[in-house]
């Protein structure tokens, strides 16, 4: 399944255009690796994506077409969520995700 694909379904992501702009801004790894949108994810991959002044590191769990509001956060587990230093953050979007 594709990286912007993943993040949307799994919901980690609300849309999919803002999956893409994250991965085309280098802004998500897929086990350690700068990813692209098209970048494929499968099951026990460890995924990193930067939200503004924050890290989210998560494990593929799953891999499903489609998710149902509830089931989308049984398709990953959170391993670690931690705060960037300004510098290694990125400018203030005003967007949560």
């Amino acid at each position: 399944m594709r990286l912007d694909k993943f993040l949307k379904v799994s919901r980690l992501v609300k849309r999919r255009t803002l999956a893409k702009e994250v991965c085309d801004q280098g802004r998500a790894e897929v086990n350690g690796k700068p990813a692209k949108a098209g970048t494929t994810v499968a099951v026990g991959d460890e995924l990193s994506i930067r939200f503004g002044n924050k890290r989210v590191t998560a494990r593929v769990e799953k891999l499903q077409e489609n998710a149902k509001k509830e089931d989308a956060s049984t398709m990953f587990t959170i391993i670690r969520e931690e705060a960037l230093k300004a510098e290694e953050g990125e400018e203030r979007s005003g967007s949560k995700f």
